[in-house]
């Protein structure tokens, strides 16, 4: 099913964008709020995705098109994943039950997907720094629409959105910052911003001042009044509520609002819309709101695969995730070693540290969103002895680059990096996919990088990270289950540099990395039955490189094949490429991998057999780079 039937989209059917919502009575707007959330939970029921932090803006997103009007007006969704409300009034509710799904719309905002989507996002600290660049250009410009950045509490401990903070003032006399307050990003905000926002929904003192103020211009007058009045009110509202943070910075203040009362949200956006000067509404939203599974469990439904409707339950897993190996690992390594310790940038759910944290409390640290503080936090630990595993997510270490070089290589500093969800991640689509991090990092000096061919071998990697003491070590790892291969008790570590030889062959080395094993496996039994001797190398180090192994293999082969489960260009393949040719072999090497380019979102099957990455099509690759014609 692509939309919802015909019954039950009485008015979304009519929706196409902004001028159509603006049309709509306002006894009508409750019932589309309804609809939207009755679509919103049967859709994603059958496709996954981001349920809960839509359910929390449909009366927001709502208030905002009945005021602004895309594409004239811009909105930005930080992150984004909260626009699907926006994408159902913006003319793609008939195609709202392909969301997520291959050819179908994305699970974010896409400047491609539509004129409505101003800018694409997939990470948090976006909406404010872009939403300002979009303002600088329209008052160059000399045109005057209104722009609208709608950015969670959880972003706000973002760099970017604290740097973008620090130059609205500076910036532009008009834009519109939201902030929206549910308490939550992935998991429970943490540190100092979020309990700074709940205490602003704790006063009403400014709401006082603020009113008082006015009543008073209204009986004095002249310019010199008018003045006196907004210094006193200034003052005052610095020395009783905390909203000084705020009017430092040049922005106007107005909330806390409830973010569900949409009558009140549409007056307070038409006020703001006609002013002059930057401004800040602080609403407060319920997440998951109106469907009690996810209110009562958001971290569950922040991110969620298909479900049942009735009660929320998503079917019985297919095994233990790698995520989970990750967890359960490193907690038992910590009972043995009291040195270690675990970080993470507001996910410690998806990478399963709450299992750490379950433990060892007061050695766990979720610093936010700050992947880049963290990053340094843990560099910080490691020159006192400890032992810091920072997990986070391949597609947010990227912003580690930086300090993975300058801090931790450059001062051979032995932090633990392990990048969840390493490859591949499939539905999300190319804001989330992890193919860029061995490009990325295999260039640092001083880094050793490995992957794991399943999840015992991670437990194994985990503890020979556990023992490099004079340099970084990083892991990347898929997502989603592992191979069901039960979980090494002891652990033993790996030798460093040193692959594993699965099977020997004469005619063609199979080098895989990571998960690839499993396709190379299939390959080798395929091509053998046809008379092609295939060895199979788990290379398990992508740096340093086993390149005794490859030699070996060079010598006698027709043709060495990598296979990586990451960009071809400056990856894992191109490693063994550079370090063959250096000592002069010439056997040709075969790369296989994801193309030098965005990969879509879709299934993984779907997107292996696209981009010919399944076992038929490497066959058909190494049978044609056989051939006397590649010779």
């Amino acid at each position: 099913m692509n939309s919802p039937s015909s019954e039950q989209t009485s008015l979304l059917a009519g929706i196409h964008g902004s001028e159509d919502v603006q049309r709509l009575a306002p006894e009508q707007l409750p019932l589309l709020a309804a609809e939207i959330r009755r679509v919103l939970v049967e859709t994603l029921a059958r496709t996954g995705g981001h349920l809960a932090p839509n359910l929390g803006v449909v009366e927001l997103t709502i208030a905002l098109h009945r005021v602004f009007s895309t594409p004239r007006d811009k909105i930005l969704f930080d992150v984004s994943h909260q626009c699907y409300v926006h994408k159902l009034l913006t003319g793609r509710a008939p195609r709202f039950g392909t969301i997520r799904q291959f050819g179908g719309i994305s699970g974010f905002a896409k400047r491609s997907e539509s004129q409505h989507d101003v800018y694409g996002a997939g990470h948090a600290g976006t909406a404010l720094p872009a939403g300002l660049g979009i303002a600088a250009a329209r008052d160059l410009n000399g045109e005057d629409y209104n722009i609208v950045s709608v950015v969670g509490d959880g972003a706000f401990t973002c760099g970017t959105t604290l740097e973008g903070l620090n130059n609205i003032a500076t910036t532009t006399k008009k834009f519109i910052l939201i902030l929206n307050d549910n308490e939550w990003s992935i998991d429970r905000n943490v540190g100092a911003l979020p309990r700074y926002f709940a205490h602003l929904q704790q006063t009403e003192a400014f709401e006082w001042l603020r009113a008082s103020a006015k009543k008073i211009m209204e009986v004095l007058a002249g310019k010199r009044a008018q003045e006196q009045v907004a210094r006193l009110a200034h003052a005052a509202s610095a020395c009783i509520t905390p909203l000084s943070f705020f009017q430092e910075l040049g922005l106007t203040y107005y909330g806390p609002v409830d973010g569900h009362d949409m009558v009140r949200l549409e007056k307070l956006f038409r006020i703001v819309s006609r002013r002059q000067g930057p401004c800040i509404i602080h609403v407060i939203t319920e997440k998951g709101r109106g469907y009690e599974p996810a209110s009562s469990n958001p971290p569950k439904f922040h991110g969620v695969g298909a479900y049942n409707i009735a009660d929320g339950a998503t079917g019985p897993s297919a095994g233990i995730t790698y995520s989970e190996a990750f967890g359960r690992m490193l907690t038992t390594m910590a009972a043995e070693d009291p040195r270690i310790t675990a970080i993470t940038a507001a996910m410690p759910g998806g990478t399963k540290l709450d299992l750490f944290r379950e433990h060892f409390p007061k050695r766990f640290y979720d610093v936010g969103i700050a992947e880049e503080f963290a990053a340094v936090f843990a560099c910080g630990q490691a020159t006192q002895g400890l032992k810091p595993y920072l997990a986070v997510y391949s597609t947010f270490m990227q912003r580690c680059v930086d300090m993975i070089q300058h801090d931790a290589a450059l001062q051979n500093l032995p932090v633990r990096f392990c990048m969840d969800r390493a490859g591949l991640s499939p539905d999300d689509g190319p804001t989330h996919h992890g193919l860029f991090d061995i490009a990325m990092l295999r260039c640092i000096p001083n880094l050793v990088m490995m992957q794991p061919k399943d999840e015992a071998e991670l437990c194994r990697m985990l503890v020979t990270m556990n023992s490099i003491d004079d340099r970084p070590s990083a892991i990347r790892y898929p997502r989603g289950c592992g191979e069901g291969t039960p979980l090494p008790n002891p652990a033993e570590p790996l030798p460093v540099g040193k692959a594993e030889l699965l099977h020997p062959g004469s005619d063609v080395a199979l080098v895989a990395l990571g998960n690839m094993n499993s396709v190379a496996a299939k390959v080798r039994t395929v091509l053998e039955d046809e008379g092609i001797s295939c060895a199979h190398i788990n290379a398990r180090f992508i740096k340093p490189l086993d390149v005794d192994m490859l030699m070996q293999q060079a010598v006698g082969c027709r043709l060495i094949v990598t296979l990586e489960d990451h960009v071809v260009s400056a990856g894992f393949g191109s490693a063994v490429l550079e370090a063959l040719t250096a000592r002069g072999v010439s056997t040709p090497v075969l790369i296989l991998g994801w193309p030098d380019e965005f990969i879509e979102h879709g299934s993984l099957d779907k997107l292996r057999e696209k981009h010919r990455l399944t076992p038929p099509a490497v066959c058909a690759a190494v049978r044609q780079a056989l051939s006397p014609k590649k010779l």
